[in-house]
């Protein structure tokens, strides 16, 4: 592999004027993130009077001191359904893959600080995306549970799915995936088969609760009388029912035995790689400014690359048939990887070009990589008659078919069917992550706009009427409104991607994926039917 000769100039305007709208657009989504724990801590006093942690406390508690975690899906449902404030980011839970015990898992941790940690439809489609990542990586998963259930207000919304997140567990189950869950506060009705279907059960004295009815409607229902610790009390599902597996005094008490249960899981073990590796030639900090602040303009993907790969070196693949879509291999913290980017819309050679290597991919089993920054397949006369439909659909089918791990980063525009092609969330890649500047959806506010005026005007005219004052407000309208729900926050709230990340930390995040990847592969499962969210 030869170095990328990177040809950004660091100390222009046009620099310092993209790193400052790139730190803007950081700034304003880690407000959006930090808003349920801000509503956290101001709630926090009624807690501690109980006895209670803290959610983002019993996360802290659980995982192991220094180790990375990863959060997910920290957006989901940011300002939707009833989330005024953005308060609900999150979904009710704080979920993501974080070492315990020295073992890789899955962590989910109800967030009972806001809202009683209730589950929005958004909420919902998170936890099946949770456990659908859990089972492709074979992670086992950790909860800590005290959630007031679904938010009934869309109970009609999130009671099938429910079901299914349960028949997961089920499934996750047979697969061999240990799942340990601490009750901390009340299981009711169908949240108690969460713990019921759990391998290991910890419940707390005094605290936990777990009944298929609690006592007020146990006595609407039958007229028996019962207080919630003879029903369903951790003492007594402990030593009567055997509903529960472990007895814990306290919050941090049933955190130390899940660690312990988790100490006793064997470990995977990823295949060697090279120990050491050279990072980058250039620094990451470049990659701030080196994205335009105006989205039309135009820069090479490589630039990207050569702030992320080991050595800024890459392999490049047909560089001469097609510069468009650039595809080629590099290695990330030893990680071989494939990586396929766009300079441009994907063009009848660019998607035949990408088919190709995507193919070679799977063939050697090289993980691959799509950096996202495309208006989508070009259009025209000319590319119809080379093919581009046939092309197009070639790609996708590659994409589609690969079984290799797939990895999505949008770094840009996606829009259209390159979003599908570029394995967007509708591909179920193994993970995919945006940039803050990222934009998702059927095409560009200003295409969307005139897409409709234009269609608009023809049937006015039809009827020998044509109101241009009319057609501009549908214009702008239409813009506005795709250029407000197609930004990284409204895409991340409907969970088209697994979080936004800073630019500067793209490279540790894909090497920590990289190596789940890796560890997964090294324990073979039977193929499970796995249900989904309604991506």
């Amino acid at each position: 592999m030869q170095p990328i000769d990177s040809q950004l100039d660091n100390r222009c305007s046009d620099f310092n004027n993209n790193r400052t709208a790139m730190m803007e657009r950081i700034a304003h989504f880690r407000e959006a993130e930090q808003r349920p724990a801000q509503a956290e801590r101001e709630r926090a006093s009624r807690y501690r009077e109980r006895g209670w942690l803290l959610p983002r406390e019993r996360l802290n508690l659980l995982l192991d001191p220094g180790a990375p975690f990863i959060e997910l899906c920290a957006l989901a449902g940011y300002k939707l359904y009833d989330d005024q404030d953005g308060s609900g980011a999150g979904g009710g839970a704080l979920c993501g893959i974080g070492q315990v015990s020295g073992r890789r898992c899955m962590v989910r941790v109800d967030n009972y600080a806001v809202k009683g940690g209730t589950i929005s439809p958004a909420g919902m489609d998170k936890a099946l995306r949770i456990q659908r990542i859990a089972l492709e990586n074979r992670l086992p998963v950790i909860t800590l549970a005290q959630s007031g259930g679904a938010n009934l207000q869309y109970a009609t919304d999130t009671f099938a799915p429910g079901g299914l997140g349960f028949a997961n567990q089920a499934r996750m189950s047979a697969a061999g995936i240990p799942q340990v869950t601490v009750v901390h506060g009340g299981a009711t009705a169908g949240g108690a088969y969460q713990p019921g279907l759990s391998d290991y059960v910890v419940m707390v004295r005094g605290q936990s609760g777990m009944y298929l009815a609690g006592p007020p409607l146990l006595k609407a229902a039958t007229g028996e009388i019962a207080d919630k610790e003879d029903l369903g009390g951790a003492e007594m599902h402990c030593g009567e029912s055997g509903s529960g597996d472990y007895l814990a005094e306290s919050d941090a008490d049933g955190i130390r035995i899940a660690r312990e249960i988790v100490a006793t899981l064997p470990c995977q073990h990823a295949p060697n790689l090279p120990e050491e590796y050279a990072d980058p030639h250039y620094p990451t900090d470049d990659l701030l400014g080196l994205i335009p602040a105006d989205s039309k303009k135009p820069y090479d993907v490589r630039e990207i690359l050569a702030r992320i790969a080991d050595g800024s070196a890459m392999l490049d693949f047909k560089a001469q048939f097609d510069r468009q879509t650039v595809c080629g291999h590099i290695r990330i913290e030893g990680n071989p990887l494939g990586i396929i980017g766009n300079n441009g819309p994907i063009t009848p050679k660019g998607a035949n070009k990408a088919a190709q290597f995507i193919q070679l991919c799977e063939q050697s089993g090289t993980p691959l990589l799509f950096l996202h920054n495309t208006t989508g397949f070009m259009v025209g006369t000319e590319v119809e008659h080379h093919g581009i439909i046939k092309h197009g659909a070639k790609m996708i089918q590659a994409v589609a078919n690969a079984s290799v791990a797939k990895l999505s980063i949008v770094v840009g525009g996606s829009y259209g069917a390159g979003n599908y092609a570029m394995c967007g969330r509708g591909f179920d890649p193994r993970f995919i992550f945006a940039w803050p500047n990222a934009r998702t959806a059927v095409m560009g506010p200003a295409q969307a706009g005139k897409v409709l005026r234009i269609v608009t005007e023809q049937k006015m005219a039809r009827s020998g009427q044509v109101d241009t004052a009319l057609l501009d407000k549908l214009e702008n309208d239409t813009s506005a409104f795709m250029q407000e729900n197609s930004d990284a926050l409204a895409c991340s709230a409907r969970l088209w991607d697994d979080g936004i990340i800073d630019p500067r930390d793209t490279r540790k995040l894909l090497g920590m994926l990289l190596a789940i990847c890796r560890e997964s592969a090294c324990t073979q499962t039977r193929k499970i039917t796995f249900g989904v969210a309604r991506f």
